[in-house]
């Protein structure tokens, strides 16, 4: 399929969704910063909602589902110029997966959490190289801000597959 008709129905499909998450999310995220493939670092958007906690069990784990969509800005790195996967595309980033906290409400470490989530992507890059990604993220979740430390790739199940490792701050607003 032409990349500009992926592109097409993947803004469709996210118009749809920004449009349903504001109604049903408990907390939506704006979140910035820097990523970076070896050394080269771009821009990086990302908008991310997080649907209410769910406890596992009498454990003292919890979970909640979350969706987010990112854009990342493309590189100019010459030495991948005539290969098949460059480094120019700008690539948006469609996720959803779950946020894992531990603890109870008072505990220190409550808001840290690690999230998982299967992705599709718009763009084939040194980094991004499959229509498929997956994203891990480390983080903090305070009131009003987040701190993450997010890397995306295949898992290794296609080649090149560099990934896409950011640091991210975000300001987060209840709904």
């Amino acid at each position: 399929m032409h990349l500009r008709a992926r592109s097409l129905r993947l803004a469709v499909a996210l118009s749809l969704a920004s449009i349903a998450l504001p109604a049903t999310a408990a907390r939506l995220e704006i979140q910035g910063g820097r990523s970076y493939m070896d050394s080269y670092a771009v821009n990086t958007v990302f908008v991310e909602g997080v649907f209410d906690e769910r406890r596992i069990g009498d454990s003292r784990f919890s979970w909640s589902p979350d969706v987010s969509l990112g854009w990342l800005d493309g590189r100019a790195i010459a030495r991948y110029d005539g290969s098949r996967y460059t480094t120019r595309d700008q690539v948006w980033v469609l996720a959803g997966g779950a946020r894992l906290h531990y603890g109870d409400a008072s505990d220190w470490y409550r808001q840290l959490f690690l999230s998982f989530q299967p992705a599709v992507q718009t763009g084939r890059t040194q980094a991004l190289s499959t229509p498929y990604e997956f994203v891990s993220t480390l983080g903090w979740q305070g009131q009003r801000f987040s701190v993450q430390v997010r890397h995306i790739s295949n898992g290794n199940l296609h080649s090149p597959n560099r990934g896409e490792t950011m640091a991210l701050l975000g300001v987060a607003f209840d709904l």
